[in-house]
């Protein structure tokens, strides 16, 4: 059980507060410039589909298709955060459909994220809504066969190809076990209603049509959400601590990166890479974290990653607690 640790809030951080007032004008027109032209893209690719185009063009519609279905998780993370819309009603309706449409249960997801804000950079209490990390000292006393299954897991190819099929379209139709009531029912009622889309498909554009479609967008959007929250903290210099040492506003500025995109990647990925920003007051919605950015000298005084630095981060894999750093499996030596 996670309890609370030291807290260190210097002056600056009330300066978050404003910003974190949801803005409904805001949120209908991020609704309308993301819902829409997903829309528009799926009766584009299964018009392709229908008139025999080649495959390539309806690939290149899917991922267009998958910027948008990214920016709809977005807005779904806002609204299991709450901060969407100010009213609790409206993030939750509109996190369920947004979530039926990412694949993703509302409750559940918004309880295992919340555990992910409560423990990010916490040594003592690492496995719950993030990558996975293990220790060089984990590593070097695990079994070869630990060993192996770890090193097969932190493989790009895994992670990124194999993993948005694992999370969105297989694990998320289970809930873990203790998951409480609401949590359950959310699974439940976001599979009826993919079963019911299913049926639909089936009497309508074709059952198989339906799936092809929807596991070419949903891979390609899960490869670059899947990318987006692994560079978000696994960074060479990230912050990692024991429990007792750890601090919440250093795990947010230090172990939470400021991922500078550039502006149609940073528009499709809802301004998430301000990250640390997102770390320090999660009930900033995506839409006000630019403006939070640049009102706040103290937030911009983070070391930011870009496209070309954050594929170093590629091979990262160990914390390494007596260096302070994550390293490579190559960097290790077992005895």
């Amino acid at each position: 059980m996670v309890t609370d640790a030291r807290v260190v809030r210097p002056e600056w951080l009330s300066q978050l507060r404003p910003y974190g007032h949801a803005d409904r004008g805001k949120a209908v027109v991020q609704l309308l410039t993301s819902l829409g032209p997903y829309a528009a893209l799926w009766a584009a690719m299964i018009i392709t589909v229908k008139l025999g185009w080649p495959i390539l063009v309806t690939f290149g519609l899917a991922v267009v298709a998958a910027g948008f279905l990214a920016r709809i998780f977005i807005i779904f993370h806002d609204c299991c955060h709450g901060s969407f819309f100010a009213s609790r009603g409206a993030n939750r309706f509109w996190g369920y459909v947004t979530g039926i449409l990412t694949l993703t249960p509302f409750h559940e997801w918004r309880q295992s994220h919340a555990r992910h804000h409560a423990t990010v950079g916490d040594l003592d209490n690492r496995g719950s809504g993030d990558v996975y990390t293990m220790t060089v000292a984990e590593y070097r006393a695990a079994s070869p066969l630990r060993r192996l299954g770890y090193r097969f897991f932190r493989n790009p190819l895994v992670m990124f190809g194999l993993g948005p099929v694992g999370v969105f379209i297989i694990s998320q139709r289970y809930t873990p076990k203790g998951a409480g009531k609401r949590a359950r029912a959310s699974t439940v009622i976001t599979n009826l209603a993919l079963l019911a889309i299913l049926a639909i498909s089936w009497a309508t554009i074709g059952l198989g049509t339906y799936v092809a479609l929807q596991v070419a967008v949903t891979w390609t959007t899960g490869i670059f959400g899947i990318w987006l929250f692994y560079v978000q903290h696994q960074f060479e210099d990230v912050y990692w601590s024991r429990h007792e040492d750890w601090d919440r506003v250093r795990a947010a500025m230090e172990g939470s990166s400021y991922y500078k995109l550039p502006k149609l990647l940073q528009w499709f990925s809802g301004n998430i890479g301000f990250h640390h920003i997102h770390h320090l007051r999660p009930s900033i919605p995506n839409y006000n974290l630019q403006a939070c950015y640049e009102a706040i000298p103290e937030v911009q005084d983070v070391k930011h990653l870009t496209l070309r630095t954050s594929l170093r981060c590629l091979g990262l894999a160990l914390w390494d607690e007596e260096a302070g750093k994550l390293v490579r499996f190559r960097d290790v030596r077992l005895a």
